[in-house]
């Protein structure tokens, strides 16, 4: 491995074959209006060796397990692809961890696969879509769900889907621009509105896409106190979160971010392979090129911060570095690196004019 330290990814999606293939069962072809890409673990493994990721915690996008065909055909679905991203770690050590997915619109299954994930396959965490068939998380319906991974104080990943008023709304702009944003704030509203955060303090949350509107949207919240529980305040739920930068690194999203959580709440994610392969150097360059973080703050996004959530990843000689640590690369690697980094800084060059 041609990496030494490098950045924990921790929005970095898998694509298993059985997912693939439900997918053309059903004649689905988009995911909130971009084509499902074509994945492999070959192909993340040359993209993190380009951009210096260490290790990626993989998940499985929108739109999950459920496809309507019942609670048997969901739980089945989520066990063979949480099955295939075990494999893809046993097969690549350290390299790929895993939020095992589930099928979270029947809760007593989601609480059986959550069971298997977490102990037999020794997954990292979960993922949990903001919506799933028109659930958001927080409903009262997840409570069972919610106790056991309160139990097992595990690490939940908010990934968004699209909701049925996200398709419907007459507009042309495709679902992963905005509404997969309003998908992710709606949830995120929604677990403080329930008090979710308070009653189950153990589960560590992260939110894809820097909590999608929910950072801009908190001080109307904390002005409009009255819509949580009782007790409850809206802008100290909102800083128990975690955040994550996929798509999202700009200086004006990371600075509104910074004023909301400290930067120990801040985590790099890719959004790969959704995000084509050129955005992740482009985003590991807009927020070196921000302004927002220093370097100590960077190495903690980059790095730190995701060991402090997955601690089997620290290694016996860690080095406090925004940048990462290579070992000795051959003349083609060499160069396939320097390619990376020339086209996400001439990249942000030409956005930037």
């Amino acid at each position: 491995m041609p990496i030494q330290q490098g950045l924990i990814d921790v929005h970095h999606h898998v694509i298993p074959p059985v997912f693939r293939q439900a997918m053309d069962r059903k004649g689905i072809r988009l995911v909130a209006g971009a084509p499902l890409p074509s994945w492999s673990p070959e192909k993340s493994l040359k993209l993190m060796n380009l951009n210096g990721i260490q290790t990626a915690i993989l998940s499985l996008s929108a739109p999950g397990t459920d496809f309507g065909d019942g609670a048997s055909a969901a739980a089945s679905l989520a066990r063979a692809c949480n099955e295939y991203s075990a494999d893809v770690i046993a097969r690549f050590p350290g390299r790929f961890g895993s939020f095992a997915v589930l099928p979270t619109n029947f809760p007593h299954l989601a609480c059986r696969e959550a069971e298997y994930a977490l102990n037999t396959l020794g997954l990292e965490g979960v993922v949990l879509l903001g919506s799933s068939q028109g659930l958001f998380l927080g409903d009262p319906a997840l409570e069972e769900l919610m106790s056991l991974l309160d139990q097992k104080k595990a690490v939940v990943f908010v990934h968004p889907n699209l909701h049925a008023t996200s398709i419907d709304n007459g507009l042309s702009i495709p679902g992963f621009l905005m509404e997969f944003l309003c998908d992710t704030t709606r949830a995120a509203l929604n677990l403080i509105r329930h008090d979710v955060l308070n009653r189950y303090p153990n589960i560590r949350w992260i939110l894809a896409h820097s909590g999608g509107f929910l950072p801009t949207l908190v001080w109307r919240g904390e002005a409009l106190n009255s819509f949580a529980a009782e007790g409850t305040d809206v802008l100290t739920e909102a800083r128990k979160f975690y955040y994550d930068t996929a798509l999202s690194p700009s200086h004006y999203s990371s600075k509104v971010l910074k004023q909301l959580v400290p930067d120990s709440q801040i985590l790099f994610g890719s959004d790969f392979p959704f995000a084509p392969a050129p955005i992740t150097p482009l985003q590991i360059n807009t927020l070196k090129n921000s302004g927002v973080f220093s370097e100590k703050e960077r190495y903690a996004i980059h790095r730190k911060n995701a060991l402090g959530l997955f601690p089997q990843y620290v290694q016996e000689y860690e080095v406090p570095s925004a940048e990462v640590i290579r070992r000795d690369v051959g003349l083609k690697e060499a160069l396939g690196i320097s390619i990376a980094n020339f086209s996400g800084r001439f990249v942000e060059r030409i956005r930037s004019r």
